[in-house]
């Protein structure tokens, strides 16, 4: 009696083309059956000891997954997350300013005036330590409460749930559903982002994914937003909620830009993109409890001070910069002066300053620096000069210090709202620019990946400056 692999066609054609097959050919082939069953078995049929735990993640998933529930979920959690990284972070960045700024930076800058030229103790330690001195106590905290708990909701399981949410949404505009994977990424480095576009198959989709990228805040500019919300949003209303309304604000913003990624990804899939969504599988993992010791080094190590390392090699240089432009005379003014008034009149239309557009210009590197660029800057040009520091030197006071300086050359909640809009639609990094070049290997694309967010920033800066000021 024959067994149904041995009445295979397959079988049949290769005994009739004289195929060379093994004698044990078809014992072999029932065994990779017999195996093969065994494993989609264990991965499908509860066992008894498991039963109550696979219920319990179904349970869960019901909730998590559901179109109702999933995404009220999605967002208070990323909101208490915020709130948790703002409430959290203030304490330890006034102790390490305290530390870099008020006991090391008067050491240093005494020792360097003694032994070194006055020029290059101004641009050694008044423009690249402070300018890295900043950047160290305005990141750190917030990073080392962020990413852990980012990298918590990872271990746990929860981030291919939030894929699997977004999934819908992302098809319906003409995307491919990883997307939603490629712009988690990009919450951390939106070179990471870019590069984990790799992941979709189709060259339409990925380019699409990697285009629009830059709309997911990365690490560089959370700082820029944190505190922008927290000295002028978070200042309206009394202490007790201020770290609420600033997380609110800050999570609109990431929002908002979770919503101008769908737009602009059904505007692509319709006009210079166009072509049909590709389906996909997605696995949901099941729920495990983390490894904190993994977690703590993953977020730590690997993310924290990578990022942090990466920011302090920006600094550095840029810290040069705006000494140099502070202190170089042209005429009766620094270059940085004719910089920033002369781009102040367009700045202005669009709710921001001069100063702001001219940060922004030597903050291409990196976004970690802007807020640094603007505090020094700001120094200069308003002649605040902080106590005993020289011209374009940035110093740290505290929020409230912070919030008095700004206020005190201009700015107004118009121009922190403004600020916020702007730091999420911007030109992308020079880093993240040479990323999406050597993914894309075309200039038209990097040029598209650069001018399209920056048009959108003007235009929501513009129209946000108009409406404020009609209502004012």
């Amino acid at each position: 009696m024959s067994t149904p692999v041995e009445n295979d066609p397959l079988l049949r054609e290769a005994r009739e083309l004289r195929w060379q097959l093994p004698r044990d050919f078809n014992d072999r082939l029932t065994e990779a059956i017999y195996a093969e069953s065994a494993r989609i078995a264990e991965r499908t049929v509860s066992r008894r000891g498991s039963s109550r735990r696979l219920a319990l993640h179904r349970r869960i998933d019901r909730v998590l997954t559901n179109p109702w529930t999933g995404f009220p979920v999605m967002g208070l959690l990323f909101a208490f997350v915020l709130w948790l990284t703002i409430a959290g972070a203030n304490v330890p960045s006034g102790l390490l300013a305290d530390l870099l700024l008020g006991e090391i930076y008067p050491w240093l800058r005494g020792l360097a005036m003694a032994a070194l030229p006055a020029w290059l103790a101004g641009l050694l330690v008044d423009g690249m330590y402070l300018a890295t001195a900043w950047v160290v106590s305005v990141m750190l905290p917030p990073m080392m409460i962020f990413f852990p708990a980012f990298t918590l909701l990872e271990d746990l399981g929860y981030l291919p749930r939030v894929a699997f949410n977004l999934d819908r949404l992302f098809h319906r505009v003409g995307a491919h559903g990883k997307q939603a994977l490629t712009m988690a990424m990009g919450y951390g480095c939106n070179a990471a982002g870019v590069i984990a576009a790799r992941v979709i198959d189709s060259p339409r989709e990925r380019l699409i994914a990697i285009v629009t990228n830059n709309f997911a805040l990365c690490n560089g500019r959370w700082p820029t937003q944190i505190l922008i919300a927290t000295i002028f949003l978070g200042a309206l209303v009394p202490a007790a909620l201020s770290g609420v309304v600033a997380a609110g604000a800050v999570f609109g913003v990431a929002l908002l830009g979770f919503g101008l990624s769908l737009l602009c990804s059904w505007a692509l899939s319709r006009t210079l993109l166009r072509g049909e969504a590709s389906t996909f599988s997605l696995e949901l993992p099941p729920y495990r409890p983390p490894n904190i010791l993994r977690t703590l080094y993953t977020s730590l190590i690997d993310r924290t001070l990578f990022v942090l390392w990466r920011a302090v090699v920006f600094a550095l240089p840029a810290g040069a910069v705006i000494w140099l432009v502070s202190n170089v005379q042209a005429g009766d003014h620094s270059l940085a002066y004719w910089a920033a008034t002369g781009m102040d009149p367009v700045a202005v239309l669009i709710g921001l300053n001069g100063i702001i557009f001219l940060a922004y210009l030597i903050a291409i590197p990196a976004n970690e620096i802007v807020i640094p660029s603007i505090l020094m800057l700001t120094v200069l040009l308003t002649g605040q000069t902080g106590g005993e520091h020289a011209a374009g030197v940035m110093f740290e006071t505290g929020d409230e210090g912070v919030h008095q300086l700004l206020t005190g050359a201009g700015w107004t909640t118009l121009t922190g709202v403004c600020l916020m809009i702007f730091s999420l639609c911007h030109n992308p990094c020079s880093t993240t620019l040479y990323t999406i070049y050597k993914e894309t290997r075309s200039l038209k694309w990097t040029a598209v990946s650069a001018l399209m967010p920056t048009a959108i920033g003007f235009v929501l800066c513009g129209l946000i400056a108009l409406v404020w000021r009609s209502l004012s």
